[in-house]
């Protein structure tokens, strides 16, 4: 009697493949994937280790790579700085990543929890490697698990969790670096640990974290506590490109590999091949399922095997529902429009943004709680505040002018210079002739110049008398 297809029989999804029915845990041996995947897979995570583990450390024009300092909302993106007077860009820039995801998700699934996320690289690249390198293959460890706990085992299994506490150790410094910056993890890792508790009490925290994570936690962070998971597995749908199982042809399995005379038995073997390799333990075969984080394990253990039993590839591909049955594919349906209009109107005002923004940015206020005062010659003078922001790397001289009224002059009592990638907070004095008094408020245009150039013209008021002597009555 051959198996239902899986479109016919919904109860798999009545339970989790890591949990059991009484609400036990089950754990995922998965045997390691080799293919053409794989090999891809394992190339792009070289380069995403590379980057997630280097990017705090290398400097561009004084400044990391990458820093998201949430505390002082300070962040550097690939060399470019944000202060917290360019946060409206950050956030625009935050929702273009996230349309950016959910987009590529609705059009080609779960791409960024299979080849992207952290999570996944770390745990499949680095931390399962470690399992079969030191453990040996899936079948091994769970011999060693079910088996008698030998001094052979035992010594191994201290030597990996021993490792596994390490990378978690390194893995949180640099998570660390990427909040604080490397300067001030050096401080702390280097100083006397009395010195920096607050920053020990924090790596200690986040190593901890990771090291249960990855040695115990592993998919149940994608199954069960990853949000982004499930708001990703709700964008699937009947069209999107993702890891299918084609039941039309694999249907109905059986167990042989050819029988002559036959031809009601369809291309798979029932080998469960695509089920042992699953880091998160599901058959696809059942259909598109919460738990599926699109890594392709499977398809590359379907196509070996298909390969060895002389048919064709691709039982298991990246394919949408509606094609695997055989019906065509909209790609530019409605939903993928909509959220294209969105992911446009994002990026163009990103871009719009970053090319509009100044290197200077000045803002010149009065001081507050000052009036207007008589200086020597009699003319009336007012303070102001200035603060100088300077995203570039060199040290940015200025000056300031009156443009309008006439015969105005100001002072800058302070330094005529903002530090490289600094903030300046300085005052101004400015005095203005009676003659240029038009009122108890009179409208000022100034001029800030760097380089030669006016790099803005702000406006605001001076206080001065309603009547001054020399001044003509209206």
């Amino acid at each position: 009697m051959y198996p239902v297809y899986a479109e016919e029989d919904e109860t798999f999804r009545n339970e989790l493949a890591s949990v059991a029915a009484d609400g036990r845990r089950r754990w995922i041996y998965a045997k390691q994937p080799s293919g053409r995947l794989y090999r891809a897979r394992t190339v792009l995570s070289v380069f995403l280790l590379a980057f997630l583990l280097l990017a705090p450390f290398i400097t561009v024009q004084g400044q990391p790579l990458m820093l998201l300092d949430v505390l002082n909302r300070r962040f550097v993106i690939l060399g470019t700085l944000f202060m917290p007077q360019d946060f409206y860009i950050v956030v625009v820039l935050a929702l273009s990543v996230l349309v950016t995801v959910v987009l590529s998700t609705v059009v080609f699934g779960r791409i960024w929890c299979g080849w992207l996320c952290p999570q996944t690289i770390f745990m499949e690249m680095v931390f399962r490697k470690l399992d079969y390198l030191i453990e040996g293959s899936a079948e091994q460890q769970l011999r060693n698990d079910r088996g008698p706990r030998t001094t052979r085992v035992r010594l191994r299994k201290g030597i990996k969790h021993a490792l596994f506490f390490s990378l978690s150790f390194v893995i949180a410094n640099v998570f660390l670096a990427w909040i604080i910056g490397a300067g001030p993890l050096f401080a702390i890792v280097t100083d006397s640990p009395s010195r920096h508790l607050p920053g020990l009490l924090a790596i200690s925290i986040f190593s901890f974290v990771f090291y249960a994570v990855f040695a115990r936690f592993r998919e149940q962070a994608c199954v069960l506590a990853c949000p982004y998971g499930r708001m990703l597995s709700s964008l699937v749908d009947s069209q999107t490109v993702t890891v299918t199982y084609d039941a039309g042809r694999g249907e109905p399995r059986s167990r042989l590999v050819r029988r002559e005379g036959s031809k009601s038995a369809g291309d798979c073997i029932d080998c469960h091949r695509c089920v042992t390799v699953c880091p998160t333990g599901i058959d696809i075969r059942n259909g598109i399922q919460l738990e599926c984080v699109a890594c392709t394990a499977c398809i590359d253990a379907c196509n070996d095997v298909m390969a060895r039993v002389g048919r064709p590839p691709g039982l298991i591909r990246h394919t949408s529902t509606e094609r695997a049955r055989g019906r065509s594919r909209r790609l530019m349906r409605t939903r993928v429009m909509a959220y294209a209009a969105v992911w446009t109107v994002l990026v163009c005002s990103v871009v719009l943004l970053l090319r509009t923004r100044r290197e200077l940015d000045f803002v010149i206020l009065r001081q507050p709680g000052t009036l207007y005062a008589t200086v020597a010659g009699g003319d009336i003078a007012n303070f102001y505040t200035l603060e100088g922001l300077n995203r570039s790397g060199r040290v940015a001289p200025f000056s300031v002018e009156v443009l309008e009224p006439a015969g105005a002059t100001v002072t800058i009592l302070g330094s005529p210079q903002v530090p490289p990638y600094g903030v300046l907070d300085t005052r101004l004095l400015l005095r203005l002739p009676p003659t240029a008094i038009v009122g108890p408020t009179t409208v000022v245009r100034l001029a800030v110049r760097s380089d030669g150039q006016i790099v803005q013209r702000i406006d605001s008021a001076f206080l001065g008398p309603s009547t001054v002597p020399g001044r003509n009555a209206p």
